[in-house]
């Protein structure tokens, strides 16, 4: 049995042994089982494994919890798409990871697994991380897991479009949860807040991003496929050409999603800077088929071939 089986395995077991003795959920179980393991770190089934053998783990668990519930906000940005998200992050970064490291953020870090897949990618090279979840379960599932898997992260258990006490970065990293943001009085203080009718959060939290970005860093976020087609897609745009240069638009594959709805892209900016200038022209290409090997090389070839051009 594979290291992460064994992982899964034990907390899945005493997940489950919660669940019936407790009368909770599984992913409260959950939460339960890992505090187990961290009290445990001695006999603990992972204490040799590696941080992906863990969080591939418990991502695991986490996903079986999920579709035992119907929350709408608990939900998982999928590993294909988080090792897509670190490997933009390490393109674009790639000279500067050479000699020094970066911070980064998670304004929707749910459960945490976008941003500890970026980070165990970048392997040591985050000098510090941050997320933000307005979700208690969630944020607790992600400090636990931050701990088992040893990443140092600084969670912050709020609603990210409230007041930050967050430095500006050099890269933020989001799956950005979709809908209309409930709290008009906040949404007041953002550029692209709705002039008539609710606000969309993504679009908020989008201008969140950029305002906790350093000047030239880079921000990455997974998108609805049809951001630039909605209602309020004129205004988004006009600003993100005041404040951003779009380096990369970058279509997903049909087949990772349920339906044409749940369909993203993902959309790569970069805070304009004085010392900088706009890319000769941006990135737009489609992800093919994960299977597709031939095709997911000639996929990496045109981004190379585009940085070196850029």
């Amino acid at each position: 049995m594979e290291k992460f089986e064994q992982i899964f395995s034990y907390i899945n077991e005493k997940t489950i042994n919660y669940e019936q003795s407790e009368n909770i959920s599984f992913l409260d179980g959950i939460l339960l089982a890992l505090e187990d393991a961290l009290e445990e770190k001695e006999t603990w089934v992972g204490k040799d494994a590696t941080k992906e053998d863990i969080r591939k783990a418990i991502q695991i668990a986490i996903l079986k919890g999920m579709r035992k519930t119907s929350q709408p906000n608990h939900q998982m940005t999928p590993d294909t798409l988080g090792l897509l998200v670190g490997y933009f992050v390490e393109q674009f970064f790639e000279v500067h990871l050479k000699q020094n490291e970066i911070s980064i953020l998670d304004p929707a870090v749910g459960t945490g697994n976008l941003l500890f897949t970026v980070m165990n990618l970048l392997n040591g090279k985050v000098s510090a991380a941050t997320g933000v979840e307005v979700d208690e379960l969630l944020i607790r599932l992600a400090a636990d897991t931050a701990e088992l898997i040893e990443q140092p992260v600084l969670l912050y258990h709020q609603d990210a479009l409230q007041k930050m006490l967050v430095d500006p970065v050099d890269a933020v990293v989001c799956d950005l949860p979709v809908g209309y943001y409930p709290n008009e009085d906040v949404a007041l203080d953002y550029e692209l807040c709705a002039h008539e009718g609710m606000s969309y959060a993504h679009h908020l939290l989008i201008e969140q991003s950029i305002n906790h970005t350093k000047e030239g860093g880079l921000l990455f976020f997974l998108i609805p496929a049809n951001l630039f087609e909605t209602e309020q897609a004129k205004e988004l745009h006009k600003f993100l050409k005041t404040q951003v240069w779009i380096q990369a638009v970058i279509q997903l594959p049909e087949n990772l999603f349920a339906s044409k709805a749940h369909e993203k892209s993902m959309l790569i900016l970069q805070k304009q800077s004085k010392q900088l200038r706009a890319p000769r022209e941006v990135l737009l290409a489609k992800v093919p088929n994960m299977s597709n090997k031939q095709a997911l090389s000639m996929f990496f070839e045109k981004v190379q071939m585009w940085k070196e051009n850029k």
